[in-house]
C-alpha cells in the first residue's frame, strides 16, 4: 500500500482554497503538494505561497510528463474539464474533477449567446462528450473521482446509512442550494459556465438525491434509474430596476437564476430540486427524505450550531462567519467547522485512500455523468 500520494493541481481559485484545506487534514497518508498549474504567474506564485507547492507551471504538460505525480485535481471552470481530464487519463493519472463534470459550452457553428442554442442540440453534444470520457477512462484503468461534496456530508452520509440499515423507501425526496448570486464575473455567460443556477449549484442536491437513491437500490437489491424530468427555469432578476438589485450579486445574461426540477424515478417515485439566485442572508443548503418508515431533514447550512449578534463589525474584518453574508450585523447562524459539515474534509480523505488503496471511490464517474444527463434533461425539457 501507498503511503505517499502526489497531487498536480488545476485551478488556484475557490474550489482550489477548498481542496487544500481539506488536503491539511488528510490523516495516515503523506500528500506530496508536486505541481499546480494556472494560467497567470501572479495567482500561481501567490497559491504556492499559500499552500506550499513544490512546482509552479502554465504549461499543462509539465504536470502530464511527470511519472512522480499520481494524481490530477482538477478544480478549474467547467468549460476546460474534458480536455484536461482526457489528457490525464491518457497520461495514466487518477483524476480528480470538481463540479459539473462537463456542460455544453458553444460549438463553432453556433450563434452567441450560447444560452439561444437549441437546448436538444446541448444534450445530445453532453452524451456524446460523457462517452468519450467513459471510454478515455476504461482504456486508462485508472480511478475516476467526482467532487461533490453533498455527498461525503456527514448528515447526508448518516442518511444513507438509516436508509441501508432499515432498507426504506425514498418515496418523496427534496433538495435545495440557494444564494444571492455567483462573484465570478462570468457567471451570467452560458459559454463559461454551461448554464445558470440549475447547473452551478442545483448540482449539488442533485447528486446527493442521485446517490442516496443508489443506496436505497443496493440495499433492497433493485435498479433505480431517472426516468423522467420536467423543469421550469426563469431569468427574474431582470425584472427589478438598479436600486433594486442592489443586493443580489446574480447578473444573468443568457442563463436562468431560479430553476425548478423534478425527477420521476422508474420506482414511481419523485424528486424536486430547487437552486436560485435570489436568496438574500446566507446560502440555503439542504436534502429531505420522505421515506416509507422515516423522514430525514440533511441540513448543510445555514444550520444552528452557533448563533451570533453583532451590534458593529468592528474587529471582524477577517472572522468570516458565512458564504454569501453581505453583513455581518444583527443575528446570524456563522459556519462552524464548515469543511467537515460539507464534506471537504471526508470527500478527499476518501480520494487519498483510493489511490493508496486503488478501490472505488463513494463517488465516481457514474455519479458525475447521471448528474450532467439530469441537468441537460432538465434544460431540454423546460416547461415553456
Amino acid at each position: 500500500m501507498k503511503n505517499t500520494v502526489t497531487i498536480g493541481m488545476l485551478g488556484a481559485g475557490r474550489a482550489t482554497e477548498l481542496h487544500m484545506g481539506a488536503y491539511d487534514k488528510v490523516y495516515g497518508i503523506t500528500v506530496r503538494r508536486k505541481w499546480i498549474f494556472a494560467r497567470r504567474e501572479e495567482q500561481l506564485l501567490a497559491a504556492q505561497k499559500r499552500y506550499g507547492f513544490e512546482n509552479i507551471t502554465i504549461n499543462y504538460d509539465d504536470i502530464l510528463k511527470d511519472p512522480e505525480v499520481d494524481v490530477i485535481d482538477i478544480c478549474t471552470p467547467p468549460y476546460l474539464h474534458k480536455e484536461q481530464i482526457i489528457r490525464a487519463l491518457n497520461a495514466g493519472k487518477h483524476v480528480i474533477c470538481e463540479k459539473p463534470l462537463i456542460g455544453y459550452f458553444g460549438r463553432p457553428e453556433d450563434k452567441k449567446p450560447i444560452g439561444n442554442v437549441s437546448k436538444k442540440k446541448m444534450y445530445e453534444a453532453c452524451l456524446e462528450d460523457l462517452e468519450e470520457i467513459e471510454q478515455a477512462l476504461k482504456r486508462s484503468g485508472k480511478q475516476f473521482m467526482y467532487a461533490e461534496n453533498f455527498v461525503y456530508a456527514p448528515a447526508i452520509f448518516k442518511a444513507a446509512e438509516i436508509i441501508k440499515a432499515k432498507k426504506s423507501k425514498i418515496l418523496f425526496a427534496k433538495g435545495e442550494e440557494s444564494l444571492k448570486g455567483s462573484s465570478s464575473p462570468v457567471a451570467g455567460e452560458w459559454e463559461k459556465t454551461g448554464g445558470g443556477t440549475f447547473i452551478r449549484t442545483g448540482t449539488h442536491p442533485l447528486s446527493a438525491i442521485l446517490w442516496l437513491k443508489q443506496q436505497e437500490a443496493e440495499a433492497r437489491g433493485e435498479e433505480i434509474k431517472v426516468v423522467n424530468v420536467i423543469a421550469d427555469m426563469a431569468r427574474v432578476t431582470s425584472t427589478l430596476t438598479e436600486y433594486e438589485h442592489r443586493h443580489i450579486a446574480a447578473r444573468p445574461y443568457d442563463v436562468e437564476d431560479t430553476g425548478v426540477a423534478i425527477l420521476e424515478f422508474s420506482d414511481r417515485s419523485r424528486a424536486v430540486v430547487i437552486a436560485t439566485d435570489t436568496l438574500l442572508g446566507g446560502s440555503k443548503n439542504y436534502v429531505e427524505l420522505y421515506c416509507n418508515d422515516a423522514v430525514i431533514h440533511c441540513t448543510l447550512t445555514l444550520n444552528n450550531l452557533m448563533s451570533t449578534y453583532l451590534l458593529d463589525e468592528d474587529g471582524m474584518e477577517n472572522v468570516p462567519l458565512s458564504e454569501m453574508l453581505p453583513s455581518k450585523l444583527g443575528w446570524n447562524n456563522p459556519f462552524i467547522e464548515d469543511e467537515t459539515i460539507r464534506g471537504y474534509i471526508n470527500e478527499i480523505q476518501d480520494f487519498m485512500e483510493v489511490v493508496t488503496n486503488n478501490r472505488q471511490p463513494r463517488s465516481g464517474f457514474e455519479l458525475a455523468a447521471e448528474t450532467v444527463k439530469v441537468i441537460y434533461a432538465a434544460y431540454k425539457n423546460i416547461v415553456e
